[in-house]
């Protein structure tokens, strides 16, 4: 899949400059009124402070409906209001004050498209999160590494977010490989440096770097004894998934030399990972090995792998798995994934998938698609959708062309309300619970005629 790095999109090439004297002067005074509250703690919060960050300092209220709250409740002007307080809160001396406010941020990004605001900030931001990312602890970071990666996503491939990258990079590094530091915050940084690299990285050496980084970590859950028949799950085995499939986003963007160098590494091994006991180890290498042999085939038609029987044979079994010992919801889940990927790999077929977005609609018709959109989705959460009609970087990524401009009354049309979906969801909760006591008074009919 191409991606594109070129620094040619539009609106990049006039926003180089330092911004508007009004803009400076809007955000000067917005940060003299925030510096001139006394930060908050646990203990005592004065209700002039609260009357600044209450309203946004609920991570909740941007990612609730996404762009639709923002039209509604304010104007763009509101926003960036209260953006410019919750950049001022990354300063607080109270830990849950900064997460709060990096959660704030994170998910106003990923609701709506804010490019020309973060640009004059970028470095305000950078440093805020690079003092989280060092200072903090496990929950500050992963609020941290979180808003990093959506920060990269909305400023796209360019010179600024390979600033971002080479800042950040040796410390989400240093984290991800620091046995001490908190599970949870590995892992988000896991993913972080994934897709900040795969949006940023224009250097080669630091690709491969990256991929080192990440190997090194969920090549530790491979068998290494051949008496062993099941891996047993530990509390590092979060991190290694989310290192395994940070490590698959990176491969689909490599050159085919070393697409070819890694294949050879790990096509024998990645299948031990199959027979660990945690289900979402199992599906991540699963899905990992769909998308090697993709990438395989694409480079030669013909590939042949030595060990296909064997393979086929646990990819088959646990497409069909039945064991009493694990829950139902994961055998469910593990089968319809399985099922997908042994078709992939014996008959090399994809089930497309259709994504709907306002007009739009985008096909996913091979794994590498799939995992590049799983991969932004889990980053991105409900705004997904709307960075998919709206954000350049997004729509190249999957080639969807330039953003759709649809008018206003357009838009009003496909808008619906928050009452009009309660009213539909309950229209649609009465007509299954009808249908279901339809088909309960047949059984019970049929009942009483035997």
């Amino acid at each position: 899949m191409p991606k594109n790095k070129k620094r040619n999109t539009p609106h990049r090439g006039g926003s180089g400059g330092s911004g508007s004297g009004a803009a400076a002067s809007t955000a000067a005074t917005a940060g003299g009124q925030h510096r001139n509250v006394q930060p908050f703690s646990d203990e005592d919060a004065s209700i002039e402070t609260m009357s600044h960050c209450s309203g946004y300092s609920d991570p909740s209220s941007f990612a609730e409906d996404g762009p639709e709250v923002l039209d509604e409740e304010g104007t763009q002007e509101d926003l960036e209001y209260k953006l410019k307080g919750f950049i001022d809160l990354t300063l607080d001396k109270s830990a849950k004050t900064r997460q709060a406010a990096l959660e704030g941020i994170k998910n106003a990004l990923a609701s709506k498209m804010l490019y020309e605001f973060i640009l004059e900030r970028r470095m305000t931001l950078t440093d805020s999160i690079e003092r989280c990312l060092k200072k903090g602890k496990s929950d500050e970071q992963r609020a941290a590494a979180a808003l990093a990666s959506v920060l990269c996503i909305q400023l796209g491939p360019g010179i600024e977010s390979e600033e971002v990258l080479k800042t950040l990079g040796p410390i989400l590094k240093k984290i991800i490989c620091d046995g001490t530091a908190s599970i949870q915050a590995r892992q988000t940084c896991a993913t972080c440096f994934g897709v900040c690299c795969f949006i940023a990285t224009d250097d080669i050496t630091e690709l491969y770097s990256t991929l080192e980084c990440l190997e090194n970590v969920f090549t530790k859950s491979y068998l290494k004894e051949k008496d062993t028949n099941v891996i047993c799950s530990t509390p590092n085995t979060v991190l290694h998934i989310s290192s395994l499939l940070a490590w698959t986003l990176l491969l689909t963007i490599c050159p085919i030399s070393e697409v070819k160098k890694k294949l050879e590494m790990h096509f024998h091994k990645l299948p031990s990972l199959l027979s660990s006991d945690d289900v979402n180890m199992r599906i991540a290498a699963g899905e990992s090995l769909a998308l090697m042999f993709e990438l395989a085939r694409g480079m030669e038609s013909d590939f042949f792998y030595e060990d296909m029987e064997s393979l086929t044979q646990m990819l088959r079994a646990l497409a069909t798995d039945g064991n009493k010992h694990r829950a139902k919801v994961d055998k469910r889940k593990q089968r319809s994934v399985f099922r997908d990927i042994l078709r992939a790999v014996e008959e090399r077929d994809f089930p497309t998938e259709t994504v709907k977005f306002g007009p739009e609609r985008m096909y996913i018709d091979c794994w590498v698609k799939k995992h590049t959109y799983d991969t932004f989705k889990e980053v991105l959460g409900s705004g997904m959708q709307y960075h998919l009609q709206s954000n350049e970087f997004l729509r190249n990524v999957f080639e969807l062309g330039p953003p759709v401009m649809l008018d206003a009354a357009t838009l009003k049309t496909m808008k619906i309300s928050r009452f009009e979906r309660h009213l539909y969801n309950s229209a649609a909760f009465k007509a299954r619970t009808k249908a279901r006591s339809k088909c309960r008074d047949k059984r019970a009919d049929v009942g009483e005629f035997f």
